[in-house]
């Protein structure tokens, strides 16, 4: 059994600063060696008699080294380069990502034969632990702890690693000064002690992967690891809704193409990740931005002044990367894995069924609106497991995409069905529904970004009321332009705009949205004030204030643009007229249940009279 209390040990076990007693040559024998990316390189692997420890640790004898050692003229005076390489099963042999293990083997390699010098394989696995207290300390940092602490709390040091053999070998070389190939301060600490004369200390390359990051953080941070982790440069709120801004022409111009092809152009699509929209809500130590709830409706908002069915879209998309982000970090390293943006759908209705099975579940069923399920590498799918309900995750390959999405609004959403049956999800991919929204999920524990830290509830009702706001926007300034210059039949003035009825219809749609965007506006001030809190919930009366403001924004913008179609004439219902795409995604935004007004009231009513939602996910 694991166990989980923390000890207080000493972070090294540092050797007396006297030298180690002599070790001999054992063996010596040829081995051509072959990497994975094609390098090769001949290494002499030496073995030793009289090793401190008694354990088989090599030598391997790279480049030049011979003459150097038997010829003084051509000693550079700095001594060999060396490497002293722990052991390390998964990362070396298998390729493990969750550390860095194999990269710095393999440079190693490449850089001491290209100089002459010595990599010492030592089999100190796990930082000196073992192979099997390794991998327990995985599992707890699977609930966050970082590596350091995942090895006290096993009861171990933070780092148990002893070179006094290291030492012992290189002396029986006579190389007893050398260039150290380590970004580990503690290592030339301890072959200084050990009567090794560290002339240099050459740093390794970063090899930095998402998996890994935090892996490298926690070295940089604990053990003073001469280690630069480049961070994407974060845009502030302001910097990312100027990219959007600048997106918005371009979304205007394709909204047809959206429409027809009904799913967002691949064009646009690297438009957006060029721009880093994907990244707002992921969280900064996989190379997000982790930016909060205010610039994330803000960037639908405005996308949605381009593009309605592609601000839905991506609104979703940028949501599903914050909901993965949740999970424990097992799926974490296996999602963010190629990059800080995994793209996934979800849908939850109507839930499936789910099985138990060996080593996880079988789900099956039809699950509905799977919005941005065309350009998602993995769907989040709710079932149903006797009283809880699980989140699953699977890959979209493994599941049936039914094309089923012929709306008369947000067409190009690609909002289409999902089919399993009988599908395995492993256990490390089924979480309970209750666990990942709660504000203590899994991943709040790996990740500080306060936005992982917030209650799921709160950014499931953003995004309808965002898009209807923005398309609103769009409508209004079309409107303006188009009275200001159109002669409508009938009349005697020279313009639209002339006319008292068209100054008062023009200043009744500019009035409901400034009434929508206040009242969005005010919902927005309750998520955000909510994050001064810990844990960070809503009361019932705030959770009621929250939801009664998006209804009521979206009530208004949607009246906003049925007053403006009504006063636009009978060209702008035509199929290449903006306007009535905009007054088909608003109707449409209408009937999600984020904006659906009726429980919305009743519920609200509820929470703002004390008493109580009868709707418990509301």
């Amino acid at each position: 059994m694991l166990r989980h209390q923390m000890t207080v040990v000493s972070e090294t076990r540092m050797p007396a600063a006297t030298a180690p007693s002599a070790a001999a040559l054992r063996s010596r024998v040829t081995v051509p060696l072959r990497f994975p990316d094609g390098y090769t390189a001949t290494a002499e692997v030496l073995t030793f008699h009289g090793l401190a420890d008694g354990k088989e640790h090599l030598l391997l004898a790279l480049g030049a080294w011979e003459q150097a050692l038997l010829d003084p003229a051509r000693l550079d005076p700095a001594g060999p380069l060396v490497r002293l390489h722990s052991e390390c099963l998964t990362g070396d042999v298998f390729g493990s990502q969750r550390c860095d293990c194999g990269p710095q083997l393999r440079e190693a390699v490449e850089k001491i034969s290209a100089t002459g010098g010595f990599l010492l394989y030592l089999r100190q696995e796990g930082r000196g632990i073992g192979l099997y207290s390794k991998l327990d300390a995985y599992a707890l940092q699977d609930t966050g702890l970082d590596t350091y602490e995942a090895n006290v709390a096993l009861g171990h040091g933070e780092d148990e690693r002893d070179y006094t053999a290291a030492a012992q070998m290189l002396g029986a070389l006579g190389a007893t000064s050398v260039r150290l190939l380590t970004n580990n301060p503690d290592k030339a600490a301890q072959l200084t002690a050990l009567g090794i004369s560290v002339t240099e200390q050459v740093p390794t390359g970063v090899h930095l992967s998402p998996a890994n990051h935090a892996y490298l953080a926690a070295k940089r941070d604990r053990t003073a690891h001469t280690l630069f982790l480049p961070q994407p440069a974060v845009p502030s709120h302001d910097e990312m809704l100027a990219r959007v801004d600048a997106l918005i022409p371009r979304l205007r111009e394709r909204a047809e193409e959206t429409e027809r092809i009904r799913r967002i152009p691949e064009s646009t699509m690297e438009d957006l990740r060029e721009a880093g929209v994907f990244r707002v809500l992921s969280p900064k130590a996989v190379g997000g931005y982790g930016m909060g709830v205010e610039t994330y409706v803000e960037v639908v908002r405005r996308l949605a002044r381009g593009c309605p069915s592609t601000a839905w879209t991506v609104g979703h998309l940028i949501e599903h990367v914050w909901m993965l982000a949740r999970w424990p970090r097992k799926v974490q390293d296996e999602v963010f894995a190629n990059g800080a943006a995994p793209l996934a759908a979800a849908t939850g209705a109507p839930v499936g069924a789910a099985t138990r099975v060996p080593g996880g579940y079988a789900i099956s069923g039809r699950w509905t609106f799977a919005s941005g399920v065309m350009h998602s590498e993995w769907a989040l799918l709710a079932v149903q497991h006797g009283d809880v309900r699980l989140q699953c995750l699977v890959p979209v390959s493994d599941v049936e995409l039914l094309d089923v999405w012929h709306t008369a609004g947000l067409r190009g959403t690609g909002s289409n069905d999902v089919r399993a049956d009988e599908l395995f999800v492993p256990d490390h991919r089924a979480l309970d529904w209750a666990l990942l929204g709660a504000a203590d999920n899994p991943g709040s524990r790996i990740h500080p970004d306060p936005i992982i830290h917030t209650p799921m509830a709160t950014l499931l009702n953003l995004v309808a009321p965002a898009a209807a706001l923005g398309a609103a926007e769009h409508a209004v300034e079309m409107f303006r332009e188009r009275v200001l210059v159109r002669k409508v039949k009938n009349t005697l003035e020279d313009r639209q705009a002339d006319s008292p009825l068209a100054q008062a219809r023009f200043s009744h749609a500019y009035g409901l949205v400034a009434t929508a965007r206040l009242q969005w506006e005010e919902a927005i001030r309750v998520v955000t004030a909510s994050y001064q809190r810990r844990p960070m919930t809503m009361t019932d009366h705030e959770r009621a204030a929250y939801r009664l403001s998006l209804g009521l924004s979206g009530e208004a913008s949607a009246e906003a643009v049925r007053v403006i179609m009504a006063g636009s004439g009978g060209s702008a219902h035509r199929l290449s007229n903006p306007l009535q795409r905009i007054q088909r995604d608003v109707d449409v935004l209408l009937n999600h249940p984020t904006l659906t007004l009726d429980p919305i009231l009743e519920q609200a009513g509820r929470g703002l009279l004390g008493l109580g939602f009868t709707v418990p996910a509301f």
